[in-house]
């Protein structure tokens, strides 16, 4: 459950359950419109709409969710309005295709159409009204950073740009600590630690982020242990970041908050329940993407020489090598002359069909037989060639960690960062990467199935 409180969930979840909530009730309201000058008719649909609303209300979520309804600014009205009428537009068309195959939960032409423009309208209402709603004095909270360092100017960073990133904290300024070396606004450092109860009451903070970048000598535990007797809330920069961001700062880790903080538990129960659900949506998919195999297999070999595969050396869990299949998207013997290299944008050694494949994901359809096999799983992070793999963890702090579960076909990396091809990429990517680890759920494993999803649909991310 500690994935509720960071990230993308704990932002967004009230406004998920009003969504749920008020496009339910569009179903009732486009049912009273509909049949209200007939109240025995009105009372007939009324029993029945309850799994009718249910599905109602899934479609819309879904849809909404894939025009990126709960990463709009909150301020944005015209594009929150936008995002709502795409997304149940896309609703209307799902639940007509849906509604051929399971009759059941139907709704007649009628009623959908007013519930359509009920939920548009509700919709927007509430989305507006909760951004007003966290602008109220009362909904703010105030946030004091102990440091005027690096990793303090990392945390104030936090604060700028989209609003919706910050829960509703308003920065009230810096604390420097003796013997630090000031990186941040000096017009934000509000006073020193030998004062921070005294700043922290005057300035009526809620929380104290804990952004040091050396503690030897300068960390005032005592200045610390009286505010958090005075109810203030404390917690280290790394913490706060990730409840933030969705990833771990890993630059500013060291190995006891990986030892001592929540997270990082992979049960036997997950390990088996996990694995399940890999066999038996391997051999589906493996089933279902026979045609697919014939079709792409046959433009492959059309569009340019070479093996319909591509065969390459990657590393799974514990570091273990292994082999993984794609469709192959580059011209035969890419590396001849180059070597090992990461592909970049606008790559001349992909092919037509190979640029196609990449956008749409379909290159990775083969390595359903890797996760069958049992050398990846669906969810996890991308498994990255060796070669590469021995220059990262020489240039990166915990890079080894990555490998502690099976890498994935998609992952939290893959669909919160774009593609990669340097080294600032892989440090990003790995930030997610062990985050997924620390938090791995169920619910975070839906939200990266959704969001992959979108990803596909929308063509974003392949290169």
């Amino acid at each position: 459950m500690n994935f509720l409180k960071n990230s993308f969930a704990s932002k967004n979840i009230l406004l998920i359950a009003g969504d749920m909530f008020l496009s339910f009730a569009a179903v009732y309201g486009g049912a009273f419109l509909r049949f209200s000058n007939n109240h025995d008719l009105l009372m007939r649909e009324y029993a029945s709409l309850p799994p009718k609303a249910a599905v109602f209300s899934i479609a819309v979520i879904l849809m909404v969710f894939f025009t990126d309804l709960y990463d709009a600014e909150p301020n944005d009205k015209k594009g929150i309005f936008s995002r709502i009428v795409i997304g149940n537009s896309l609703a209307f068309v799902a639940l007509g295709t849906f509604y051929y195959f399971i009759p059941f939960v139907k709704i007649g032409r009628g009623i959908l159409f007013l519930s359509i423009c009920l939920a548009i309208i509700v919709q927007t209402l509430w989305h507006i009204g909760y951004a007003l709603f966290l602008k109220l004095p009362a909904m703010s909270s105030k946030v004091l950073i102990l440091g005027a360092g690096p990793v303090a100017l990392t945390m104030g960073n936090l604060f700028a740009g989209n609003s919706r990133n910050n829960n509703g904290l308003k920065l009230a300024g810096y604390v420097n600590c003796t013997g630090e070396t000031i990186r941040v606004p000096r017009n934000n450092v509000i006073g020193e630690s030998a004062s921070l109860l005294e700043i922290a009451l005057n300035e009526r903070v809620h929380k104290i982020i804990v952004s040091l970048s050396e503690r030897r000598g300068s960390f005032p535990v005592r200045e610390l242990l009286n505010c958090k007797l005075q109810g203030i809330d404390i917690i280290e920069g790394p913490s706060f970041y990730e409840q933030i961001t969705g990833k771990l700062l890993i630059e500013n880790m060291n190995p006891s908050h990986f030892i001592f903080s929540d997270g990082f538990r992979i049960t036997a129960l997950r390990r088996y329940v996990k694995r399940a659900a890999d066999v038996i949506f391997s051999s589906a998919g493996l089933i279902l993407s026979i045609p697919l195999f014939l079709i792409l297999s046959i433009i492959i070999k059309l569009d340019s020489k070479g093996p319909v595969l591509f065969r390459q050396k990657r590393v799974g869990e514990g570091e273990r090598p292994f082999i993984i299949y794609k469709f192959r998207t580059m011209v035969e013997d890419a590396e001849r002359d180059s070597g090992p290299v990461w592909s970049s944008k606008g790559d001349s050694r992909i092919t037509r069909v190979g640029r196609f494949l990449r956008k749409t994901r379909l290159d990775e359809i083969p390595q359903l037989f890797n996760v069958f096999s049992g050398d990846m799983s669906f969810i996890g992070p991308r498994p990255e060639r060796p070669f590469f793999v021995e220059s990262l963890k020489k240039q990166i702090p915990y890079y080894s960690e990555r490998h502690c579960i099976k890498p994935g076909v998609t992952g939290w990396a893959q669909v919160k960062y774009q593609y990669g091809d340097s080294m600032e990429d892989a440090i990003e990517k790995l930030r997610y990467d062990l985050y997924y680890i620390k938090y791995q759920s169920l619910l975070i494993d839906l939200l990266i199935v959704l969001s992959t999803v979108k990803v596909i649909f929308f063509g974003r991310g392949g290169r």
